[in-house]
Order: C-alpha cells, then structure tokens, then sequence
C-alpha cells in the first residue's frame, strides 16, 4: 500500500493558479466521493485553503495515483491540466507523510508557526469521515499527523514569538507592563490592522477599548465588536489621561499626537506610565514623543525589527521540529510495515497451500493404491517441505520489516509470487 500526495501551494502558484482548482465548501464531498470511487484510489483526502489545494491517496500503484490525482484536479475544475503541470508537487511514500506532518505543524505555512492551518487540516478529516473517503491507513496516518502537529507546538517555540505587526505591537505592550489586565487601551483608526490588534488586546483581558476615528460609523462599529466605546476623532486627546495604551493606525499625512500634546497627558496622569504604538505609514505620532519621560513609542520599523528577530527564533525552532518528524515518520512507518506483513505472510501460505493441495490431488488420482497411511505420510511430508520452504523467507520479512529495505522485500515477494495478481500455479498451467 502506498500513499500519495499531489497539490499546489503559494511557494508554487500564483493566486491566479490556486483560485481555479480551490474546492468550495459546500462541493467537497462530492468531490471525495468521486475520487475514491475511481480504481486507483482507495482512499482519499482533500485539504482546500487559501494558499494550499492537496489531495491525499493510498493506493496499490503510486505511480497510476498521482496520475489520477493529477487529471481529477483539472477535470473537476475544468481547467486544462497542463496549466496545472509546473505548479504541481507530488510525493510518495514517506515524502508523501512528511509533508503532511510539515503542513500540520506548520513548517510549509507562509508564516512558520501559525496555528490556523491545524484547524483547517481537522476540518478536511471531518468531511472526509463524513463521506467515508478515508479508511483504516489514512485515519491512522490523520490522528499521527495532528499528534504530531501537537508535540511540535508543546516541545519546540515555533509558535511563541511574534510574527506579525498586530500581534508582536501587543506582545511589546504586554513586555513593558508584565500583564495587560485592567489596563485601557485606545485605537486611533479602525482599519484591518486596528482590528487585529484589538482582537490580540482584548484576548488578554484589557481592562476598556476605546475608539476613535474620522467616521464615526466605523468607530461605533469595531467598539460594538469588542465591547469598547467610540469617541469623536476630533476630541480624542481629551481622553488620552484615561488610558495606558494607544495604538494608532491612520491614513493622516500629519501628526496626531506631538510630544507637547504628550508631556501634558503625562503630566495628567502623574507620571503613570504610556504605551504608544504607532504602526501608520506616514506615522500619526512624533518620533520625539519617545524622548517623553514614562512614555514608550514604537513605530512599525522598531516592530519589524521585532518580527524579524522572532522570524529566526522560529526557524531554529523548526529544526527541532524536524527531527521531531523524523522520530514520527519512523514510527508511522513502523506501523504501516507491519499492517502490510501480516497479510503478506498469510498470502504467501495461502499460495504455497494451494499448490501443494492441488498437486496432492492430481498424484492421489494417480496413485490410486495408496492406501491411508501412505497418503497421510504423504500429505505430512509435503506440508513439511512448504513449512521448510517458507521459513526463511518468513523470517527475513520480520527481521527486516522496520529496515529501510522492509518494504521492498515486501514487494518482491508479492511480486515473484503473484501475491497481487494472478497465481504462480495458474501461469504454469
């Protein structure tokens, strides 16, 4: 049994690419019970996100799978499939499950250490199981991944520092206070990236949000998301001495807040210390407000410094999770080996049996005096030699099932005795 991997991501096509062969929620378990009701295919997997399409197979021909994943993905979407060719990746056999346990940790992600892809590759199980798409190895093969995903994340920092502008401007605010519960906030704007750091504050349970910008509408609506409260944009530094942190993100070309305007809110509020993160492009907030006493300015290049410097504690945590893998991978491997010695081994009796029951009957209807001692002598005789027969080659097969060459061994028996196809004894005859 061999599993397959065959797919495109964002290091591998454009948006323009990925957008044609997305499956849509709703289209996905069509699409799965197509695809396992095709010969190749035994099983199957599909994960469909914004920067990933892959499809996951088991098959007794690896080689005729990927090919079959290959021509379903272009004529489900009706796209011609040599416009996929160069954008398309496929893996085999133990590259096929390390990429999966890549994916799910996170390792082939646009940003190392996200969490989301986990989420979305459990969502892709659960519709697989609903329809019935994956059976005994790729079940197997789905709870080791999300095992591993979570050793990864427990035992490794890939996912404890900062990546992305919102979040690393909280992290700094949670540096310089210890703890961001009961401290305010205000957010000076209200696009995508106020947004997002909204959210990341009031994860850590601040104590007020308050909002300010030039639409009202727009105030109202993201402090009604998080249970904040809009202030006019005009008047905002009137309630700036209410809060410990301000985080502005505008599209002014001036300065919305001067270091004359922030000595005095200072001096409002005795000295207590401020937070200011300014991460607009041209900035809202004078640089020599970082000159204030008990005032902390940081603009998006002091984040991206920040970021940058996480961005390499989380590729040295990647290698750790490498290894991590490795260990995986092996046991998986481990696994799948002796799911497939088993039968193997019954086959190869089963065959030499056969043989053996059938040429005793053709020499028994030849010997027709033989009487039942003779027979049983007989019959005891050439059960012993198939046991004699079979004794080596049993042997090697366990020994070197968890070997790197296990599998081939495997194969070769299956193959030099038609464990697969047709029998040794009927090609004779």
């Amino acid at each position: 049994m061999q599993i397959v991997a065959v797919g495109l991501n964002h290091k591998s096509a454009p948006v323009s690419i990925r957008e044609q062969i997305a499956f849509a929620p709703e289209r996905q378990e069509e699409a799965l019970s197509q695809l396992v009701a095709t010969p190749e295919i035994l099983e199957g997997l599909l994960l469909s996100t914004c920067n990933r399409v892959e499809l996951y197979a088991c098959s007794h021909d690896g080689a005729a799978a990927a090919n079959r994943l290959k021509t379903f993905l272009a004529e489900f979407h009706g796209v011609a499939e040599a416009s996929l060719t160069t954008h398309l990746y496929e893996f085999h056999a133990e590259q096929a499950i390390r990429h999966l346990f890549r994916v799910a940790a996170s390792l082939d992600s646009m940003i190392i250490g996200e969490p989301q892809i986990l989420g979305q590759l459990k969502n892709a199980f659960a519709v697989a199981e609903d329809c019935r798409s994956v059976g005994l190895i790729l079940t197997r093969l789905l709870h080791k991944t999300f095992s591993v995903a979570k050793r990864v994340r427990s035992e490794t920092a890939i996912a404890c520092q900062a990546v992305s502008i919102s979040y690393s401007a909280v992290e700094l605010a949670r540096k310089i206070f210890g703890s961001l519960q009961d401290r305010s906030v205000m957010i000076i704007g209200a696009g995508e990236m106020c947004e997002l750091a909204a959210r990341h504050l009031v994860n850590h349970q601040t104590a007020g949000l308050l909002v300010a910008n030039r639409t009202f509408e727009r105030a109202l609506e993201l402090a009604k998301q998080f249970d904040g409260r809009a202030v006019p944009f005009n008047d905002f530094s009137d309630y700036l001495p209410q809060v410990d942190i301000v985080l502005a993100s505008t599209a002014a070309t001036g300065y919305l807040l001067t270091r004359s305007q922030v000595e005095k809110v200072i001096k409002q509020r005795k000295n207590r210390p401020m937070f200011f993160i300014d991460i607009a492009v041209p900035r809202n907030i004078e640089p020599a407000v970082n000159q204030v006493d008990n005032a902390y300015l940081y603009d998006i290049d002091d984040l991206q410094n920040v970021i940058d410097a996480n961005v390499k504690e989380r590729r040295k945590a990647a290698d750790k999770a490498e290894t991590i893998i490795d260990q995986e991978i092996d046991r998986f491997q481990r696994w799948l080996r002796d799911l497939e010695l088993a039968p193997t081994i019954r086959d190869l009796q089963q065959q030499l049996e056969g043989v053996r029951q059938r040429e005793l009957d053709k020499t028994f209807s030849q010997l027709q005096t033989l009487g039942p001692e003779e027979r049983q002598a007989i019959d005891a005789c050439t059960g012993a030699i198939i046991k004699k027969i079979l004794h080596r080659p049993i042997t090697i097969l366990k020994e070197r099932r968890h070997d790197m060459s296990g599998e081939q061994y495997l194969d070769a028996v299956r193959m030099l005795f038609g464990l697969d196809g047709e029998t040794v004894d009927k090609e004779q005859d």
